[in-house]
């Protein structure tokens, strides 16, 4: 039986967050096509361009210096050689090389603004990047070098130097020479033209890539907060009505309406808190279990509903941005003129992420405070304390064994480390390149950040998992719900409960694998992976 292709039509307009996650995380059997209005555009602008220059008139980039440079006018023989000049001198990135995944959601995402047609490079170009990518033939780029103004000129150069023949890339897995790699898949490097690198780095694509990843990602974790605090509630049998709708229809807030609705699908035929009336004889009585549970309990939909809107709308900005023509010159052939603007701003990159991870980082702590109620003996409702294993008192061991001690520490340490990145990146603009790029987005760090606290988050929320297994095989699995079961199997399929002390470490990625991939979500909703 043939493996089904995917095919992603790139037109500047209709790419999605999935499309980009499905051939970043699993680009095996996706094609990639350009419609042929696609097409059409970007051959025009490429004539209008070729034709502008025979007239003489300057333009930016192409027969004028770049950045503050622009007043220094050259001649059309000189056009090309500009391009190449552009891509040598912006090789200047610093620190960690980019996970496979970004580079790949970056090439998809540059091609796609190319794709919309108004850059005046050669269809033929933005072929060969589809072609690369298909190959899986990725640039090797670091992460640091970018203000996000003039869009991510130094990461987005090591993408242009590829499909001209030269700098380090991963194919296949394997580090090799570019042009080594182009030549075993049958590709041609190709000689740019004038615009055309300019068009390639001129853009907002390695902060899009980072951006759309940790959307996604971010919306998975907002779901398995939820299903955490179902299951909080269940293993320190709390109080089920906090969740009820009649609440949240007098606050209705839309992502906190649906994170109540998913605590109660999972909570479902858990019965409510009932307390006694208290006799008439009676002045004063100590009720047996307390009306209210904690606030990182009772008010979790209203910090999960928080990143659930935030997703909600930041998704729609990012979208708008990989479907967008952000480099700059645009050539209009509709009026026959060459426009200069700044689309490459990453302004709403920028913002959308500092509001991402900030709300993101919040889930994390409130999960780590659930965790807190879950491991200390004082809050727990009778679970041991740290939840280690139950032991008769003449058990040799007793004494010994600490249980989810080490793994609160961790989790206090990831989530104030992930507190710490919600620093507003947008808010730190520098003045650079000789006080041209005098204002700038900072959008790229902002979306590293995301990028880097959702991954914090992810942990958090796997130590926090393994912490409510534990709980529940010590309380008795009978009191789950089938949500909870099914989550809790998947678990110890992975982590086997905690008889003793032993170190967890290579169980807490495992889990959070679980969690990124969305096996956790899809085990709780009942469904295959």
């Amino acid at each position: 039986m043939l493996a089904q292709v995917r095919e992603i039509t790139l037109d500047g307009h209709a790419l999605t967050i999935e499309d980009i996650v499905t051939a970043s995380r699993s680009p095996e059997g996706i094609a990639f096509t350009f419609s042929s209005e696609s097409y059409a555009r970007m051959r025009a602008s490429h004539d209008m361009r070729r034709d502008l220059i025979e007239s003489g008139i300057p333009i930016y980039g192409v027969t004028s210096g770049f950045g503050d440079s622009n007043t220094r006018q050259i001649s059309k023989q000189k056009s090309v050689q500009l391009q190449d000049n552009l891509i040598r001198f912006l090789s200047a990135g610093t620190g960690p090389v980019a996970a496979a995944e970004v580079v790949r959601a970056t090439m998809l995402v540059r091609a796609n603004c190319l794709a919309r047609g108004w850059s005046g490079i050669r269809p033929e170009l933005v072929q060969l990047l589809v072609n690369c990518l298909v190959a899986d033939i990725l640039p090797v780029v670091p992460e640091r070098g970018s203000v996000g103004a003039s869009g991510d000129l130094v990461p987005l150069s090591y993408l242009a130097a590829l499909l001209t023949g030269h700098g380090d890339v991963v194919h296949a897995g394997v580090a090799k020479s570019a042009a080594e790699a182009l030549a075993e898949c049958g590709l041609e490097p190709m000689a740019l033209e004038a615009k055309e690198g300019l068009a390639l780095v001129n853009g907002t694509s390695f902060m899009s890539g980072f951006a759309a990843l940790a959307l996604h990602d971010a919306a998975e974790i907002s779901y398995v907060a939820d299903l955490c605090t179902a299951m909080t509630s269940q293993v320190l049998l709390g109080n089920p009505d906090h969740f009820v709708p009649f609440l949240f229809a007098q606050k209705p807030h839309a992502g906190m309406i649906t994170s109540a609705e998913v605590i109660r699908g999972v909570l479902v035929d858990v019965s409510a808190l009932q307390v006694d009336s208290m006799s008439p004889e009676l002045h004063f009585r100590e009720l047996e279990n307390p009306i209210q549970d904690r606030y990182s309990i009772r008010c979790a939909p209203h910090v999960t509903g928080v990143l659930r809107d935030t997703v909600d709308w930041a998704r729609r900005w990012i979208e708008v941005e990989i479907n967008s023509s952000n480099d700059n010159p645009l050539f209009d052939t509709e009026a026959a003129a060459v426009r200069h603007g700044g689309n490459f701003y990453g302004g709403h990159v920028g913002q959308a992420m500092d509001a991402l991870k900030t709300a993101v980082a919040s889930v994390g702590d409130l999960l780590d405070r659930q965790l807190e109620l879950v491991v200390d003996e004082k809050f727990n409702n009778g679970l041991t304390p740290n939840l280690i294993p139950r032991l008769d008192e003449n058990d040799a061991r007793m004494g010994l064994f600490h249980g989810f001690k080490g793994m609160q520490i961790a989790a206090s340490s990831l989530v104030a480390e992930a507190l710490k990145e919600t620093m507003p990146a947008t808010s730190f603009s520098r003045s650079t390149e000789a006080h041209n790029q005098d204002k700038v987005s900072m959008g790229t760090i902002a979306a590293r950040d995301a990028r880097t606290v959702v991954q914090l988050t992810q942990r958090v929320a796997a130590i926090h998992l393994m912490a409510l297994c534990q709980a529940a095989d010590l309380r008795g699995t009978a009191s789950l719900t089938a949500p909870t079961k099914a989550v809790h199997d998947l678990v110890r399929a992975v982590s086997p409960f905690v008889d003793g002390d032993r170190r967890l470490d290579t169980e807490i990625e495992a889990v959070a694998e679980l969690v990124a991939s969305g096996r956790v979500r899809a085990a709780a909703e009942g469904r295959e992976f």
